[in-house]
């Protein structure tokens, strides 16, 4: 255990001296991302942003479409953005699926993807000298995809196994409900996997499921992002060679707008196993931008009132033990998504108490700023953690593609904290009164049959 601690102190110890001259050049060039970014858009719309960074001989390799299951506004047909994270891996007639595997196994390439509310990614971590060969797969996936209906079938029925799992799990549970709850018409009030009756349609779907990979699936609609061991021009004319002659074409989305709530909401779920009580609570905010101090200080204020060094933890997670956790967030999202707080309940006979604790947590935040120190303090954190998050190719790409997936670049990240910067205590409180208010609460309380 000693050896191991040593290790461990030793390996902070290189990376805080690897990060420090990152964020002096940081600091210095006045920007918060710490790396030289090469952006260009080719003739047919396709994004690449190439990051070169020090990395073994290593890069990460990630197509960010920028479709999630928001895109997914028409009736009867959601789950598909989730749906296509698994149809990637098909194949096609050049690469066959099996030949995809053998050959991503053969160079050591770790491939995956994950679906959110507004993107799709996917991911590869691979050794440098392999960038051809997998530039050669990505490029044939996304613009020949084949599959035959048999095979859309047999995918669409694991895709329901997969719904059917995770509703097992209650979090998975009490977060459906409450999202439906929350909205009436925008595409954010089911989750990424789809209502459960679209998804149990879906194998009848076929000929739609063409349609909507020829709608987004579109070099327009894409960002390439590579991070790591690359040299910029030779990998732009490997990306024009691969990726060219990929066909524009997206359509964009007709989502619907969500007109703002009116008074409180609450759902009240009966989970079918054993659970401790979990109370989630969700008020409206706004699109991301940037440029909003108030939506910065929203992003300052879950961590001020609800993270693990507020008031509000210390008292229910560590004095009283009531909680098992408490967690709160804002949303960044391309549309006006939930700013949440979450916690699981040990005493079911204490889910008002604290329902109560969170609201007068909120009171003192709507009628007093906080302490000036404490969220200079958060500020510097959050930087910091920012920075030291940013350690391997996977990091960069990872940590850059919501931000890319949102405004279509990276740009937002610099506007993002320099605005962060700039809020204040008052700004603090504004945003709780702003936000914090019952008309745009969602009050969704989970129990056990236990």
């Amino acid at each position: 255990m000693k050896m191991r601690i040593i290790h461990g102190l030793c390996a902070m110890a290189l990376l805080a001296s690897w990060m420090a001259p990152v964020a002096t050049q940081a600091a210095e060039t006045g920007r918060i991302f710490p790396y030289e970014a090469h952006v260009e858009k080719l003739d047919n719309g396709l994004t690449a942003i190439l990051v070169p960074m020090e990395a073994g001989g290593l890069l990460a390799y990630w197509t960010i479409v920028r479709t999630g299951s928001r895109d997914e506004y028409e009736t009867g047909h959601t789950g598909f953005a989730h749906f296509f994270e698994h149809m990637m891996f098909r194949g096609t007639e050049k690469y066959p699926a099996e030949v995809y595997g053998d050959k991503t196994t053969e160079i050591g390439a770790d491939a995956n993807a994950f679906t959110t509310d507004d993107y799709t990614a996917y991911h590869l971590g691979i050794a440098a000298e392999d960038l051809a060969t997998v530039m050669d797969l990505e490029s044939d996936r996304f613009k020949n995809l084949s599959y035959p209906e048999a095979g859309f079938k047999t995918e669409a029925g694991a895709v329901y196994g997969e719904y059917r799992k995770n509703r097992t799990n209650p979090f998975f549970v009490i977060r459906e409900a409450v999202q439906e709850k929350a909205y009436d018409h925008h595409t954010y009030g089911h989750t990424t996997m789809g209502y459960e009756k679209d998804i149990a349609a879906m194998p009848s779907m076929f000929d739609y499921s063409r349609s909507f990979f020829d709608r987004y699936y579109r070099p327009d609609n894409c960002v390439l992002v590579i991070a790591g061991d690359l040299d910029v021009a030779k990998t732009m004319e490997m990306i024009r060679k691969y990726y060219g002659d990929w066909k524009a074409g997206y359509q964009s989305p007709k989502i619907p707008v969500e007109p703002p709530q009116a008074g409180e909401r609450k759902v009240e779920v009966s989970y079918d196993g054993r659970s401790l009580p979990i109370l989630w609570i969700a008020y409206h905010a706004d699109a991301f931008d940037p440029n909003s101090k108030r939506m910065a200080a929203a992003n300052l204020l879950s961590e001020l009132a609800f993270g693990e060094t507020s008031e509000l933890y210390r008292k229910l997670v560590l004095e009283e033990q009531v909680v098992e956790f408490l967690a709160g967030g804002a949303p960044m999202n391309r549309d006006a998504g939930l700013m949440e707080v979450i916690t699981r309940i040990k005493d079911p006979a204490k889910v008002d108490y604290v329902l109560a604790e969170i609201g007068k947590t909120i009171a003192r935040y709507q009628s007093s700023p906080p302490e000036a120190k404490r969220l200079s303090d958060l500020k510097s954190r959050t930087k910091y953690d920012f920075l030291m998050s940013l350690e391997t190719p996977d990091d960069v790409a990872g940590g850059l593609s919501r931000f890319i997936a949102i405004t279509g670049g990276i740009d937002a990240v610099d506007d993002m904290y320099r605005t962060l910067e700039g809020v204040t205590a008052e700004d603090i409180q504004e945003a709780a009164n702003h936000y914090l208010s019952l008309d745009r609460r969602t009050v969704g309380i989970l129990r056990g049959s236990n």
